[in-house]
């Protein structure tokens, strides 16, 4: 009797040690998941929180941002990076998640270096995309098949170009990768690639196109003259609390818009003289 008196107690002492454990362990690690073109910031701005609050961790995962929305409304992860509005993905209740936008992204055409172009018109971007247009020749390349890449069909980044440059209108069908890293890298080493990247993922010995004779630049997308960008989301399901509330207050501090957003090829928020709603409408501040 003694034995298993000792043995029940021992039961619910570890009971409420792991109890503890799990909570203080919930408190010290969250998980933020979706958008490609956000994560290289998120991780970089993890790693400057973790150095500042020794113990903390934040755990970043890629995905696309159709998985960072649903896995962040399910509750499988704390926060849900996104390239797009919740509200433009279809199945997402956006009602019960929280916005928070922490920077905004250009997006570029981008193509291999020896289709020999740098500008083309709105209308024979779109045309390339819809698959009127077959060869580079046809914009003042050279004689070279257009090779086609896109991003998955859960891509804010998808979504957002085909909404400012196909009008709405889905692309001709091709490969689709659910990488912004794996398009750079098809890109780079096919001849005759397009595709389309953020800002924050295109090197500098790498072409992006103009359009209409305007430079992809950052001070362009912040005047409103550059019409293809996108808000960076990170969304919450329900107001956020504990570590995720002091993870996103750090991200919009001033520390970091003025400098790791800069550095790592964003816009910060305050930079902007336009904004975009969710139908897609620019308007001045």
């Amino acid at each position: 009797m003694k034995l298993e008196r000792i043995s029940f107690l021992f039961v619910l002492i570890s009971i409420f040690f792991l109890s503890g454990c799990t909570k203080i362990d919930k408190d010290k690690s969250i998980t933020a998941v979706g958008s490609s073109a956000l994560q290289p910031f998120v991780e970089t701005v993890a790693e400057s929180f973790s150095n500042l609050h020794l113990g903390k961790f934040i755990n970043v995962q890629g995905g696309g941002s159709g998985t960072g929305l649903s896995q962040v409304l399910s509750g499988a992860v704390q926060i849900g990076n996104s390239d797009m509005f919740a509200e433009e993905k279809q199945g997402i209740d956006a009602s019960k998640l929280v916005d928070h936008k922490v920077c905004v992204v250009g997006i570029a055409p981008v193509i291999n270096k020896y289709a020999n172009v740098k500008n083309v018109t709105s209308a024979q971007l779109r045309d390339i995309f819809l698959g009127r247009i077959f060869n580079w020749k046809k914009v003042g390349g050279r004689d070279l098949p257009i090779v086609l890449v896109n991003r998955a069909s859960g891509s804010g980044t998808r979504l957002t170009f085909e909404k400012c440059v196909l009008e709405g209108q889905s692309s001709k069908i091709a490969q689709e990768q659910d990488s912004s890293g794996m398009v750079r890298q098809i890109v780079q080493d096919t001849p005759g690639a397009i595709s389309y990247l953020a800002f924050s993922y295109i090197p500098k010995n790498m072409i992006r196109l103009t359009i209409d004779g305007i430079k992809p630049t950052k001070k362009n997308v912040a005047q409103g003259k550059w019409p293809i960008f996108s808000y960076e989301h990170m969304y919450t399901k329900g107001k956020p609390k504990s570590l995720t509330k002091e993870f996103l207050n750090y991200i919009i501090s001033s520390k970091v818009q003025n400098t790791l957003v800069k550095k790592l090829g964003y816009i910060p928020i305050t930079a902007m003289k336009v904004e975009r709603d969710v139908d897609g409408q620019i308007v001045n501040k």
